[in-house]
């Protein structure tokens, strides 16, 4: 079916660039939300027929002013391409409230938290260039088929999802990893996988009213998954279980303006067998807990996408079975401070990651048993607490360009109280065209 669909999508594709309308944008117009412009009209005709196309750049530069593992000061380069294109089933083949969806990244680049921050004996636990992770690949990132029902009340997703696509959602523009959107992926990243990594799966949400809902999914547990040689493959071997991650959230708007919010809970078992975190043998399953919680407080001139937004997130892993076993964070946005720059945006942020203390105990225990010093090239790290802050400012050059140097300063890096505190300067470039 989704390969038919697929088919009679590329015809309707190849009708629509035969004969296209005048275009209002041509390319790189400021005033065109993609810089490649829409395409002598066939973007607007393609959209109005039920077909969006999804074609983004992203890039993160980072340099190591001070402090870190490795003193020696450089700069490290990581970016992400997006294509993406997304069906409305409705309108092009006349199938009710459904939608196709089908996503490949590209990512490229090094990262200096690995390079330069962090002792590369104990690892890194989060990266000041977060689009850096999972391998630098083309993956085939979403190949998804949602259907709803009941007037949206029962909504359900089935095909290649990332787990944090809808699950520990929230928006953010931090360059910092600890900062950003589905953080239980970032700390149980084993089972729980982002962007741009996809599993099988289905997500089953119900729309309760307006504002509550809840969701419920089952992805296929699968390590190579995260092979950059099946980045591209569908089927392979490999499945040890199944993730089921559930969450309830509330999505009030609030005063005159309606100013969104969003406030959810959930949590996580994975039915994959485990090991004990301290490395002494095998034990349960694994599980763990979040929230979000998101909500604009303010808006400028009574303009709704413009003020102030909060965002607190935290998460617990089961301290038997997880390397980091917390994380809490708080941050700060605001869209639009200067009348004359409507689109820029300005953030501060903090983030905490804990490492398990039975984990840091078994490492320091076993220095002492063998009499290790940190000096030691066989001395195992015995990691802490890691903070990450980031303040952020993001300008909109047009609707399509956007740069936004920011600056972070990581204290323990990998969470080691023996490496000096860093301070890193970063410009994240987002385009869409």
């Amino acid at each position: 079916m989704i390969w038919t669909m697929a088919r009679n999508a590329a015809c309707v594709l190849a009708s629509v660039c035969v004969v296209t309308p005048a275009s209002a944008y041509s390319a790189f117009d400021g005033d065109s939300p993609w810089m490649l412009g829409d395409w002598r009209g066939a973007r607007t005709s393609l959209s109005d027929q039920g077909i969006d196309f999804t074609l983004g750049y992203v890039s993160e530069s980072a340099w190591n002013a001070a402090g870190g593992y490795n003193h020696d000061r450089t700069a490290r380069y990581s970016d992400q391409w997006t294509l993406g294109a997304a069906f409305d089933l409705e309108r092009l083949f006349d199938i009710p409230n459904a939608e196709f969806q089908m996503t490949l990244t590209d990512r490229n680049g090094r990262d200096i938290t690995r390079d330069r921050l962090v002792n590369p004996d104990s690892g890194a636990l989060s990266s000041t260039q977060e689009v850096w992770g999972r391998g630098q690949t083309t993956r085939l990132t979403q190949l998804w088929y949602r259907q709803t029902y009941f007037d949206d009340a029962l909504d359900i997703k089935l095909g290649r999802i990332p787990v944090g696509a809808d699950f520990a959602a929230v928006d953010s523009q931090f360059q910092n990893l600890a900062l950003g959107g589905g953080q239980p992926g970032n700390w149980a990243g084993g089972i729980w996988y982002n962007w741009p990594v996809s599993q099988w799966a289905a997500r089953v949400r119900l729309n309760m009213t307006p504002q509550w809902y809840a969701q419920i999914g089952f992805f296929n547990e699968n390590p190579s998954n995260l092979d950059v040689r099946n980045a591209l493959d569908l089927k392979h071997s490999g499945t040890t279980g199944t993730l089921i991650p559930a969450e309830i959230g509330w999505t009030p708007q609030f005063f005159a303006q309606e100013l969104p919010g969003k406030y959810a809970l959930g949590g996580y078992y994975s039915t994959a067998d485990a090991d004990r975190a301290d490395g002494d043998g095998t034990t349960g399953r694994r599980f763990g807990v979040y929230f979000v919680a998101q909500q604009q407080l303010t808006a400028r001139n009574d303009d709704p996408h413009r003020g102030l937004t909060a965002t607190v997130q935290g998460a617990y892993n089961d301290q038997r079975t997880s390397t980091i076993d917390r994380y809490l964070s708080a941050a700060l946005s605001y869209v639009g401070p200067f009348d004359a720059r409507p689109r820029d945006e300005v953030g501060v942020g903090i983030g905490w990651v804990h490492v398990n203390d039975d984990v840091s105990d078994a490492r320091r225990q076993s220095n002492i048993e063998q009499g290790y010093t940190y000096d030691d090239a066989a001395y195992l790290p015995a990691q802490g607490s890691e903070y990450n802050t980031e303040v952020y400012y993001g300008v909109s050059v047009n609707r399509w360009l956007k740069l936004q140097p920011n600056l972070q300063y990581i204290v323990h890096p990998g969470g080691l109280g023996e490496v000096d505190d860093a301070v890193v300067g970063g410009l994240r470039v987002q385009a869409t065209l």
